[in-house]
């Protein structure tokens, strides 16, 4: 009997670990795409950096899970490369070369690993009314983000919004929808796996789905180091990096005390110092290995919300599948058959999810005038650089990186909001002026 539950609770386990894995699977698989193709990587090396980056994204996400004296936040989350490095990369990779830019990456994870204290200690500037901010960002800035794939992936091609995709993506919102309304245990907990596998089969129904990718793909690539030549170096590279780097460390914060919340658990300077550590160390193995570095994924958030699954152990599953994945791109090639559109519909909610998540964080604060401003602005400005980034287009391109950016503008500002009116005189003359 031991033995049958012991079995039972790894098949449970494997499964919401591979709910998980198609959650951040296509915002992954996009950043080798899209850097791949803007740098006209042929097909070979293309496959390369594809299966690489799954597979370095497993080794990250371990990194990240397994707590150690120096790394290891020890929280459920999955590691990939955030968008915030595509510009970046594309940059420094059209202008100086590949090897340029795998320099900036590892140079990007060595300065990670050296700020990671200076920059844990910051967290005093990150109360419930900041965090709350950031959280809700996290969330709302990537809606469009999940409508553009909801719609078909390219919003410049004819085929976006079709009937067809409408139906695939808003399908998978019902069903997850439903599931969770009226499911119970362990089918609500992997209601957006069954969302994902029920729209993709009803697009291989409406003959949407091809798997010519699947063929094609070879059964076995192994890592090897420096595999598009030795990392260079170069001031404006590296600049451009660390800005970016800096980025992704304030939207992880976000993402950790999303989790922490949710898991129930307090987190202190040295938790922070260790994610941001193991988010260093990751992105140097990807500068070796030819890949990219790595942060938190926030879809994933919305995953352990909305399953109620708060232990590491499927998260621990995720990333061994990673791994597996990544050295064996035939199979890999099948998580790639799932529609741009059923995936939409599911970050849809999950990335709703999260926003909710953050609105939950804020009904916690007290709303004062001073409280209200710095929820307003903040999140008025994030979302507003989201939806109109060509409002800093005359501005350099290492500026519009960090401008352009909903999450990292609304943060700041949600910081330096709090500094000024919760933390000086200012929090004096708020309440007498409304008075």
């Amino acid at each position: 009997m031991q033995t049958k539950t012991n079995e039972q609770s790894v098949l449970r386990n494997f499964i919401l670990g591979f709910q998980h894995l198609l959650a951040m699977y296509s915002g992954d698989i996009l950043v080798p795409l899209l850097i791949g193709g803007a740098l006209h990587f042929n097909a070979a090396q293309m496959t390369y950096l594809v299966s690489m980056d799954i597979f370095m994204c497993g080794i990250a996400t371990l990194l990240q899970l397994k707590r150690t004296p120096l790394t290891g936040i020890g929280l459920p989350v999955v590691l990939g490369c955030a968008v915030e490095y595509v510009a970046p990369l594309q940059s420094i990779g059209g202008h100086f070369g590949w090897g340029y830019m795998y320099g900036g990456i590892i140079a990007a994870g060595l300065f990670i690993l050296l700020i990671a204290g200076p920059f844990a200690s910051l967290r005093r500037f990150f109360p419930p009314v900041v965090t709350g901010s950031l959280i809700t960002l996290i969330g709302f800035t990537l809606i469009p983000v999940a409508f553009q794939n909801l719609g078909g992936g390219d919003a410049t091609a004819k085929s976006f919004g079709s009937p067809v995709n409408l139906v695939l993506g808003f399908t998978t919102v019902a069903i997850i929808m439903v599931i969770n309304i009226w499911g119970r245990g362990f089918l609500k907990q992997i209601s957006v796996l069954i969302g994902i596998l029920a729209g993709t089969l009803l697009a291989i129904g409406l003959g949407q789905v091809g798997f010519s990718s699947v063929s094609a793909a070879h059964w076995i690539q192994l890592p090897t180091p420096f595999y598009f030549g030795v990392p260079k170096f170069e001031w404006s590279s590296i600049a451009t990096m660390m800005l970016a780097a800096i980025t992704c460390m304030i939207e992880s914060t976000g993402v950790y005390f999303a989790l922490a919340e949710i898991t129930g658990r307090d987190l202190d300077a040295k938790d922070l110092k260790h994610g941001y550590r193991s988010e260093g160390l990751a992105a140097i193995l990807g500068g070796i290995f030819n890949t990219f570095p790595y942060s938190t994924f926030s879809q994933n958030v919305g995953i352990v919300q909305l399953s109620g699954i708060k232990t590491l152990r499927p998260v621990y599953y995720s990333a061994g599948l990673l791994v597996v994945l990544g050295l064996i791109p035939k199979f890999g090639a099948i998580a790639t058959l799932i529609p741009t559109s059923v995936l939409g519909g599911a970050m849809l909610v999950m990335f709703g999810m999260v926003g909710a998540q953050g609105v939950k964080m804020l009904m916690k604060v007290d709303m004062n005038n001073k409280n209200l401003l710095i929820i307003a602005v903040s999140v008025g400005l994030g979302l507003g650089v989201t939806t109109q980034p060509a409002l800093f287009q005359f501005m350099p391109a290492e500026v519009q990186t960090i401008l352009s950016n909903g999450m990292v503008v609304g943060s700041f500002v949600a910081v330096v909001l709090n500094l000024l009116l919760n933390h000086t005189t200012l929090k004096n003359r708020v309440e007498e002026d409304v008075a």
